[in-house]
């Protein structure tokens, strides 16, 4: 009998002692959160009010109630005499939340620490792919920053190495590349000489959390250059053929494609091209191209084909681009940079975007001038906008996220399937599935 007694007075410890260990910051002050039991009638309910002295606040879904606390205790000792009611399923403390964010200390051009938020709108922010988000659930699934998948960037090369007159970019890693090949020159230094490829990396794979210059989103992937573009951006397609293959012969797992064929081009032009994109996609790499800068309802090859997944650009407003390729076989759409395009229609709320306001550009850094100099540029277009899904993509297969060895198509659904719908409800020919959320691809 003894024993029964102390129970409630112990259990009035417990609970003290539990809503102290946690910060007091993490408790609202004032109120606490109860569920009666179902049976539990009127009259026995305003005898908890009073004898806790609290006040019933609100209803919350699910059916527990918001109480105030009015006659002055503290959090701990309201909750130990609520739970001590026999008309109470459970009394708790309202506990504060914060977003569950890694936020790096690269300075941007503020040179302050975490000053790359001012710049990169593209990772941050409404218009952005929630990226704090997804580098948080990929430090907890312990592949920071995507680290163990394998990016193959097809493009102009990428300034990666000290070698005769090139430099590597500074704030790219030197130790995250692997063996690439140079189909322009026909060597095995795929280095940039034109800018784009190097951009293009550094969106995927800046250093990041280095107290300098911007962030990548997939940061602690490999990238594998391929050049496949010369120093005035142009290449042919039995090139971008035999880089595909490449990739996949030496285990990429993904493959960044910021190029595009002429929208007329069809694919029985370019039989190549799209047989090396079936055998990418059966041998189970992720094929990740851009819809092209035409600013036409066609999308471009080789993000038309079927095995691809084709992304359109947005602006730092969150609408369409004025450059970029929609259409049917428009996949998702992430940030490109630029201005709006008029869209017209009243089918959708449009009126935040502005066709009239110079839209803000993606910033990363690139080779500037010639190859030996670099510094923050910013370029506009679905180039740019592709690396934030190929990124995103690499972030899931490195975290299992999918399971061990995800299926090309199970990464497209989930990108597809996470994306924020901005435009008509559902999926449409203007946005696809909608904006990139790269946090919510790797959330539950």
């Amino acid at each position: 009998m003894h024993f029964r007694r102390l129970l409630p007075a112990i259990a009035a410890v417990l609970v003290m002692t539990a809503c102290a260990a946690s910060s007091d910051a993490s408790v609202v002050p004032g109120r606490v959160i109860v569920r009666y039991h179902s049976d539990a009638t009127h009259t026995q309910r305003v005898a908890v009010l009073e004898r806790s002295g609290t006040a019933s606040q609100s209803i919350l879904p699910g059916g527990s109630r918001e109480l105030a606390i009015a006659d002055g205790e503290s959090v701990a000792q309201t909750v130990a005499e609520l739970r001590r009611s026999k008309a109470v399923a459970y009394a708790v403390p309202d506990y504060r939340v914060h977003a569950a964010e890694f936020i790096p200390n690269d300075r941007g051009r503020a040179r302050i620490s975490g000053g790359w938020r001012r710049l990169q709108w593209n990772f941050n922010g409404p218009a952005g792919v929630n990226a704090p988000l997804a580098w948080e659930l990929a430090r907890k699934a312990r592949a920071p920053g995507g680290r163990g998948a394998t990016v193959a960037v097809l493009d102009s090369g990428v300034a990666y190495e000290r070698y005769h007159r090139f430099r590597r970019a500074p704030d790219l890693y030197a130790s995250r590349f692997t063996r690439g090949h140079d189909w322009v020159d026909d060597d095995k230094h795929p280095n940039d000489e034109e800018s784009h490829g190097t951009h293009v990396t550094g969106t995927i794979a800046q250093k990041t959390n280095n107290r300098s210059g911007l962030t990548g989103l997939a940061y602690g992937v490999k990238i594998m250059p391929l050049r496949v573009l010369d120093e005035y951006g142009n290449g042919v397609g039995s090139d971008i053929a035999r880089a595909i293959r490449y990739a996949v012969r030496h285990h990429a797992n993904v493959i960044n494609m910021s190029v595009e064929f002429d929208t007329y081009e069809r694919a029985r032009n370019i039989p190549d091209v799209i047989s090396a994109l079936h055998y990418a996609t059966k041998k189970g790499v992720v094929l990740v191209a851009a819809s092209g800068n035409e600013g036409t309802s066609r999308i471009a090859y080789p993000a038309r084909a079927k095995d691809v997944i084709s992304v359109g650009a947005t602006t730092s407003n969150g609408c369409l681009a004025d450059y970029s390729n929609a259409g049917r076989g428009l996949d998702i759409v992430a940030p490109g940079g630029g201005d709006d395009a008029p869209l017209g229609g009243n089918e959708w709320d449009n009126s935040h975007c502005d066709p009239s306001v110079n839209g803000r550009s993606v910033y990363q850094q690139t080779i500037w001038h010639d190859v030996r100099h670099f510094r923050l540029v910013g370029f506009d277009g679905t180039s740019f906008a592709t690396p934030h899904v190929t990124a995103a993509a690499a972030l899931l297969i490195a975290t299992r996220r999918l399971g061990r060895h995800p299926k090309p198509a199970a990464v497209r659904r989930r990108l597809l399937s996470t994306a924020r719908d901005i435009g008509p409800r559902g999926a449409d020919a203007r946005y696809g599935a909608g904006l990139l959320d790269v946090g919510a691809a790797l959330g539950p």
